[in-house]
């Protein structure tokens, strides 16, 4: 048997075990530039492995989530949330017998094009650029354009399409008919983005001291459970139970758990992300990146690493580039060029007859 039978036949037993609502990786639209397929791995599993292989995606660990330079161990980053979407995600997926490999690549994805410091950055980007800046957006430049130095990803249609549309900030949970995407797999991954970051962000809330678990609305301990574990549980089951009796045909979740997450999300925005402590804590970030923003206009060839392929993204103004410079930082890194770039440094005062440094 020739290693590119293996390849065909787990096409083949997609088309044979997958839901006829699945999307099915011998069909797939294809990529931007055409290229030879794999001998061993469908289209959609070559996806998911550029993804977790890209420096965007390495980058993913030292990006917070809410809670800028955390001092505990156990607040989430943009890594550990996209690995608990992934496998909410998953999860789903498998009960409705939908594509697992295109869901794990959208869910692995989604995240790619985020700034530093949270939202925070995302905001400044925003203000900043005459455009606009969205890191859904982002994303999907980043997998086009940026990663490999100007080559991108050449990831397939229906991977860049969901995770273009994962992100809604704060319009609808479920997609509305004229905005849904190519697959069923990417609508997966938009409600399992909400149901991580709604739970995992109270976590963090109540680690952090914030609210407590009585300050959550009555309706959500009642709807969907007293723990984090029962409110991802209840959540999961219901999206899976609802969109099989309404025979796989839209991602959907009955209106009982829907409206208690949709009040949990207006508690976290209010409670949380717009509470003073956190938004304090944002306009310090902003701050910085604005700082930052500003110096590389002024000193653009500081920028050394996009001065080397400037020329494979053409048409393309200073302020998208310096954009795509600061959105790619770290937090940490973000921190060591402000330090670097405006605080003064310490002198060293060093004593010749006793050879030491002070």
């Amino acid at each position: 048997m020739s290693d590119e039978c293996i390849r065909k036949l787990k096409e083949n037993l997609e088309l044979q075990i997958l839901s006829p609502f699945a999307a099915k990786a011998k069909f797939s639209k294809g990529r931007l530039i055409p290229e030879k397929e794999c001998e061993i791995r469908t289209c959609f599993e070559r996806d998911r492995d550029r993804i977790i292989h890209s420096k965007s995606f390495r980058r993913l660990k030292h990006k917070t989530q809410v809670f800028l330079a955390p001092k505990g161990d156990h607040y989430r980053t943009r890594l550990t949330h996209t690995l608990e979407v992934s496998q909410i995600a998953r999860t789903i997926a498998k009960a409705l017998n939908l594509n697992e490999d295109l869901t794990e690549a959208i869910a692995l994805g989604h995240d790619l094009g985020h700034t530093p410091f949270g939202h925070a950055g995302e905001e400044v980007l925003n203000e900043l650029l005459p455009e606009g800046f969205r890191h859904n957006e982002q994303s999907l430049r980043v997998i086009d354009i940026l990663e490999k130095d100007g080559k991108g990803l050449n990831l397939t249609f229906e991977v860049r399409d969901g995770i273009f549309k994962h992100s809604k900030g704060k319009g609808p949970i479920l997609f509305e008919k004229e905005e849904r995407p190519l697959t069923l797999e990417a609508e997966v991954v938009r409600i399992s983005d909400i149901i991580a970051y709604v739970n995992h962000d109270i976590d963090d809330a109540i680690r952090a001291g914030l609210i407590t678990h009585s300050d959550l609305p009555e309706i959500v301990h009642k709807n969907l459970g007293f723990t984090h574990s029962q409110r991802i549980g209840t959540l999961v089951k219901s999206v899976i139970f609802s969109t099989k009796e309404n025979n796989i045909k839209a991602i959907v979740m009955d209106e009982k758990h829907l409206s208690a997450l949709i009040i949990l999300r207006e508690f976290l925005f209010e409670k949380i992300y717009f509470s003073p402590t956190v938004r304090k804590e944002f306009e310090k970030a902003k701050k910085i990146l604005s700082f930052l923003f500003e110096y590389y206009y002024y000193n653009f060839e500081k920028i050394e690493y996009f001065q080397n392929f400037t020329e494979k993204i053409p048409n393309t103004s200073k302020e998208r580039i310096i954009a795509d410079y600061i959105s790619g930082m770290t937090d940490r890194f973000a921190l060591f060029q402000y330090f670097e770039l405006f605080l003064p440094k310490p002198w060293e005062l060093t004593f010749p007859f006793m050879g030491l440094l002070l």
